[in-house]
Protein backbone atom coordinates (compact mmCIF):
# COMPACT_ATOMS: atom_id res chain seq x y z
CA UNK A 1 0.00 0.00 0.00
CA UNK A 2 1.04 3.58 -0.80
CA UNK A 3 0.24 6.63 -0.04
CA UNK A 4 -1.59 9.47 -2.39
CA UNK A 5 0.77 11.78 -3.77
CA UNK A 6 -1.41 14.53 -2.00
CA UNK A 7 -1.33 12.33 1.53
CA UNK A 8 -5.25 11.79 1.16
CA UNK A 9 -5.59 8.20 2.19
CA UNK A 10 -4.22 4.97 1.03
CA UNK A 11 -3.70 4.38 -2.82
CA UNK A 12 -5.85 1.46 -3.10
CA UNK A 13 -9.09 2.52 -0.62
CA UNK A 14 -11.23 1.45 -3.37
CA UNK A 15 -12.47 1.42 -7.14
CA UNK A 16 -11.93 4.74 -8.50
CA UNK A 17 -12.86 4.51 -11.95
CA UNK A 18 -15.31 1.61 -11.64
CA UNK A 19 -18.81 3.80 -12.44
CA UNK A 20 -16.28 4.91 -15.03
CA UNK A 21 -15.44 1.67 -16.57
CA UNK A 22 -18.90 0.10 -15.87
CA UNK A 23 -20.16 2.39 -18.45
CA UNK A 24 -17.60 2.25 -20.98
CA UNK A 25 -16.97 5.71 -20.08
CA UNK A 26 -20.36 7.07 -20.75
CA UNK A 27 -21.86 9.54 -18.44
CA UNK A 28 -25.23 9.57 -20.66
CA UNK A 29 -28.08 7.12 -21.92
CA UNK A 30 -27.27 6.81 -25.84
CA UNK A 31 -31.00 6.74 -26.56
CA UNK A 32 -34.02 9.59 -26.04
CA UNK A 33 -35.32 7.66 -23.07
CA UNK A 34 -35.05 8.99 -19.68
CA UNK A 35 -35.36 6.53 -16.85
CA UNK A 36 -37.28 8.11 -13.84
CA UNK A 37 -36.71 6.61 -10.34
CA UNK A 38 -40.17 4.83 -10.15
CA UNK A 39 -40.00 3.39 -13.89
CA UNK A 40 -40.45 -0.14 -13.37
CA UNK A 41 -38.40 -2.77 -15.66
CA UNK A 42 -38.25 -6.13 -16.09
CA UNK A 43 -36.83 -8.21 -18.25
CA UNK A 44 -37.38 -9.82 -21.55
CA UNK A 45 -37.62 -13.31 -22.98
CA UNK A 46 -34.71 -12.74 -25.14
CA UNK A 47 -32.44 -12.42 -21.69
CA UNK A 48 -31.86 -16.42 -21.55
CA UNK A 49 -27.72 -16.40 -20.99
CA UNK A 50 -26.41 -14.40 -19.00
CA UNK A 51 -23.05 -16.38 -19.15
CA UNK A 52 -21.74 -13.24 -21.21
CA UNK A 53 -22.76 -10.61 -19.09
CA UNK A 54 -21.31 -8.39 -17.19
CA UNK A 55 -20.99 -8.66 -13.30
CA UNK A 56 -23.69 -5.71 -13.37
CA UNK A 57 -25.81 -6.74 -16.34
CA UNK A 58 -26.10 -10.45 -14.87
CA UNK A 59 -27.28 -8.72 -11.64
CA UNK A 60 -29.50 -6.62 -13.26
CA UNK A 61 -31.09 -8.99 -15.66
CA UNK A 62 -31.26 -11.29 -11.65
CA UNK A 63 -33.00 -8.26 -9.84
CA UNK A 64 -35.64 -7.85 -13.64
CA UNK A 65 -37.19 -11.21 -12.54
CA UNK A 66 -39.74 -9.19 -11.58
CA UNK A 67 -40.89 -6.04 -12.38
CA UNK A 68 -38.68 -3.38 -10.34
CA UNK A 69 -38.39 0.54 -10.09
CA UNK A 70 -34.79 2.06 -11.46
CA UNK A 71 -34.45 3.31 -8.15
CA UNK A 72 -33.95 0.06 -6.63
CA UNK A 73 -31.74 -1.28 -8.94
CA UNK A 74 -29.46 1.29 -8.65
CA UNK A 75 -29.82 0.44 -4.17
CA UNK A 76 -29.40 -3.53 -5.89
CA UNK A 77 -25.93 -3.10 -7.78
CA UNK A 78 -24.93 -0.26 -4.82
CA UNK A 79 -23.89 2.00 -8.28
CA UNK A 80 -24.95 5.67 -8.82
CA UNK A 81 -28.06 6.02 -10.24
CA UNK A 82 -26.18 8.11 -13.59
CA UNK A 83 -24.32 4.42 -13.90
CA UNK A 84 -27.72 2.30 -13.84
CA UNK A 85 -29.65 4.61 -16.27
CA UNK A 86 -26.91 3.83 -18.75
CA UNK A 87 -26.75 0.15 -18.57
CA UNK A 88 -30.10 0.55 -18.26
CA UNK A 89 -30.51 2.01 -21.45
CA UNK A 90 -28.07 -0.60 -23.17
CA UNK A 91 -30.06 -3.05 -22.24
CA UNK A 92 -32.99 -1.85 -23.42
CA UNK A 93 -31.60 -1.01 -26.92
CA UNK A 94 -30.38 -5.00 -27.09
CA UNK A 95 -34.03 -6.22 -25.88
CA UNK A 96 -32.84 -7.47 -22.76
CA UNK A 97 -34.93 -5.47 -20.58
CA UNK A 98 -38.50 -3.24 -21.01
CA UNK A 99 -39.93 -0.82 -19.65
CA UNK A 100 -43.37 -2.41 -17.75
CA UNK A 101 -44.65 0.61 -16.14
CA UNK A 102 -43.40 4.36 -17.01
CA UNK A 103 -44.09 6.80 -14.13
CA UNK A 104 -46.07 9.64 -15.35
CA UNK A 105 -43.93 12.93 -16.14
CA UNK A 106 -44.27 16.38 -14.91
CA UNK A 107 -46.45 17.36 -11.58
CA UNK A 108 -47.64 14.35 -9.44
CA UNK A 109 -50.66 14.73 -7.78
CA UNK A 110 -51.60 11.15 -6.90
CA UNK A 111 -50.64 11.11 -2.96
CA UNK A 112 -51.30 7.46 -3.04
CA UNK A 113 -48.27 7.28 -5.58
CA UNK A 114 -46.15 9.79 -3.29
CA UNK A 115 -47.13 7.35 -0.19
CA UNK A 116 -45.01 4.44 -2.33
CA UNK A 117 -42.35 6.48 -3.59
CA UNK A 118 -41.58 7.29 0.26
CA UNK A 119 -42.07 4.09 1.44
CA UNK A 120 -39.88 3.02 -0.55
CA UNK A 121 -37.41 5.85 -0.53
CA UNK A 122 -37.35 5.53 3.28
CA UNK A 123 -36.60 1.48 2.97
CA UNK A 124 -33.62 2.24 0.64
Amino acid sequence: MREDQDGGGEWDDGPVSRPYTVTGGRTRPRGNWKFDLVDMVARTAHAMDTTFFSPERSRILQLCNAPISVAEVSAGLALPLGVVRVLLDDMMHENLIEVRVVAQRGIVTDTNLLGRVLSGLRAL
